[in-house]
Formats: structure tokens, C-alpha cells, sequence
């Protein structure tokens, strides 16, 4: 499940700092790598949005657990 939580990391910094570029220089570097709108686009958008679903109930568990048990965020078991 580790694996999962920390990919799902990744592929919302991945998206967060797309958001970024994409709001300050008006570049988005997902079409700039794999073209507007392409199969490979889409997969990207799609992994993104589903990790950012993943992260939240991540989120959400541990804050249910630290108060429970009082662990510190990002090092709760799922």
C-alpha cells in the first residue's frame, strides 16, 4: 500500500507543478510532452486525477488515526 500512497504523491506533485506552469507561463508540460490531447495525454491527466482521489482518502485516514492514536501525518499505516 506504500507503494500506492507514494506514487499517488508523485503524480500529484507532478500535476500541481503542471497546474503551476501552466498558470504562470501558460505552458503546459503534459501536452508539451505527449501532444494535445493524445492517448498519452490522457492516460497522464487521468493517473493524475486518481491519485489526487487516493491522496485525500490518504489524507483523510491518517487524520482519522492521528486523532486516534496521535501519529504525525505521512507516517500512518494504511
Amino acid at each position: 500500500m506504500n507503494i500506492l500512497k507514494n506514487t499517488s504523491y508523485v503524480l500529484v506533485l507532478v500535476g500541481a507543478l503542471n497546474w503551476g506552469l501552466v498558470g504562470m507561463f501558460d505552458f503546459n508540460l503534459v501536452e508539451f510532452l505527449f501532444g494535445d490531447m493524445t492517448i498519452l495525454s490522457r492516460i497522464t491527466y487521468s493517473l493524475v486525477g486518481v491519485s489526487a482521489i487516493i491522496t485525500a482518502f490518504s489524507m483523510h485516514h491518517c487524520n482519522v488515526i492521528e486523532k486516534k492514536n496521535g501519529c504525525e501525518y505521512g507516517r500512518c499505516n494504511l
